[in-house]
C-alpha cells in the first residue's frame, strides 16, 4: 500500500508551495525531488495566493516567522482551501515564543489543514496549551514511551478529531493518526536528530504525498512518514568512519531518490492501535 503511494507521487510530480523557514529550505526543495515531487518557494504576499493557484499542495512551515511571511500563509491557506487543495502545518518552536503559539492557533482557526505535523511538544502546546519546548526541539519531559503509547495515540487521535486533520507526531516512535485510527511508526535512526531539517524535510515530502493519495490522507501521510524513517535507516548504514552529520543529511536524500516503491514496502516498519 505504502509503496503504491510512492509510486503515484512519482507518476503525478505534484508541485507543492512551500513557505518554509530559511534555515532548512534548500533541504526541503531537494527531499521533494528526490521523492518524485516539485517545489515552489513564494513568501510574498503579493504572489502568496497565485503561486498557490497553480500548486497541487501547500506546506506552511512557522520555523523563522516575520511579519512579512505571516500575512503571506493566510492568503495562500484561504486559496487552497477555496480550490480544495491538500493544506499542511508545521507548528516549529510552537511553544517557544508567543508568536510562534498565537500564529499556529489564529492558522488553525482561520485555515482548514489536511494535515498538522509536529513533535509532541508542538502538537500538545496546540491541542492544550501544555507543552514545553527547548527551543524548536520536543522537551524530555513530553517524551513518549513505549508503556504510554497507547495513550499517546488516543491523545494523538482525539487532536485529530478536534482538528479534522491528519495528525503527525514525530519521535523515537512517529504517530500518525486521523479520529479513528493510528499508524505507530518504528522507521528511522536516532542519528536523524543531529540534522537539522529532518522534520522540515518531512512536512515537505508528506504534502507531496497528500497531493498524489488526494482519496487517502491517512495512509498518505503515513507512507511519507515510514518513507524518510526507512531514508534514516538506508542512509545510516552507507556512513563510513569519515562521514559525519552533513554526509548523513545528503545520504538521507539520496535515499529517498533511490527509493523504489517495493523497498518502501517491505522496510516500512509499522502497527495499528
Amino acid at each position: 500500500m505504502f509503496g503504491k503511494m510512492l509510486e503515484n507521487v512519482r507518476n503525478t510530480c505534484p508541485l507543492v508551495h512551500n513557505i518554509t523557514n530559511y534555515v532548512t529550505v534548500n533541504d526541503c526543495a531537494n527531499i521533494l525531488l528526490a521523492c518524485g515531487g516539485s517545489p515552489i518557494m513564494a513568501d510574498d504576499r503579493d504572489e502568496a495566493a497565485e503561486i498557490t493557484s497553480i500548486c497541487n499542495a501547500l506546506n506552511i512551515n512557522i520555523g523563522t516567522l516575520n511579519s512579512n511571511t505571516i500575512p503571506s500563509m493566510f492568503l495562500a491557506g484561504r486559496r487552497a482551501n477555496e480550490l480544495g487543495h491538500p493544506v499542511l502545518l508545521d507548528p516549529v518552536g510552537a511553544g517557544a515564543s508567543g508568536l510562534r503559539t498565537d500564529t499556529a492557533r489564529k492558522l488553525l482557526e482561520e485555515i482548514r489543514f489536511t494535515c498538522i505535523r509536529g513533535n509532541i511538544s508542538e502538537i500538545k502546546t496546540l491541542a492544550a496549551g501544555s507543552g514545553t519546548t527547548k527551543g524548536v526541539d520536543a522537551d524530555a519531559a513530553d517524551k513518549i514511551s513505549e508503556e504510554d503509547l497507547d495513550s499517546a495515540a488516543a491523545y494523538v487521535k482525539k487532536f485529530a478529531a478536534e482538528t479534522g486533520a491528519v495528525v503527525v507526531v514525530t519521535g523515537a516512535t512517529d504517530i500518525v493518526a486521523d479520529s479513528g485510527k493510528a499508524y505507530c511508526i518504528r522507521n528511522g535512526h536516532p542519528m536523524m536528530s543531529r540534522i537539522t531539517g529532518t522534520g522540515c524535510q518531512l512536512s515537505a515530502m508528506t504534502a507531496a504525498f497528500l497531493a498524489a493519495n488526494t482519496d487517502q490522507p491517512l495512509e498518505a501521510a503515513a507512507a511519507a512518514v515510514c518513507t524518510m524513517g526507512y531514508a534514516g535507516e538506508l542512509a545510516h548504514a552507507r556512513l563510513s568512519e569519515a562521514d559525519g552529520n552533513s554526509s548523513y543529511r545528503n545520504y538521507i536524500i539520496d535515499a529517498v531518490c533511490n527509493m523504489t516503491p517495493e523497498q518502501l514496502e517491505k522496510g516500512a516498519k509499522y502497527e495499528v492501535r
